[in-house]
């Protein structure tokens, strides 16, 4: 999984964002212009005019906010310090990533994300 909290979201932001992240074979995304601005090594990038492929990233957005109060509801929980929510941000990547290894390894015992960090 990729991630950056900034301030602004911006075609930079987006390439640093995919620099970064594990690397793969296809990239799908809407037909954003952003994404097809961006240089991706060494997959290959698919716009498609529906949301058909992009199931997983909307899953991990929705698991994020769900574990995240601070990203669910601007007038309930949110972060003062964006320094703050990065190392949230990063905390949360890192258990996900150890429970994701580890659901592939294991496929058939159940573990929580809270078991990971």
């Amino acid at each position: 999984m990729g991630w950056a909290v900034t301030y602004t979201c911006d075609g930079d932001i987006w390439q640093l964002v995919l620099d970064r992240a594990p690397q793969g074979v296809l990239y799908y995304s809407d037909a954003s212009q952003t994404y097809d601005a961006l240089i991706y090594r060494p997959g290959i990038h698919i716009a498609l005019p529906d949301k058909s492929q992009t199931y997983r990233v909307e899953g991990d957005n929705a698991e994020l906010r769900h574990y995240l109060a601070r990203l669910a509801r601007r007038s309930r929980c949110f972060s003062r310090c964006i320094k703050a929510l990065a190392r949230a941000v990063k905390l949360f990547v890192y258990a996900w990533n150890r429970r994701q290894l580890h659901k592939q390894q294991y496929p058939g015992y159940p573990v929580n994300v809270k078991d990971f960090v």
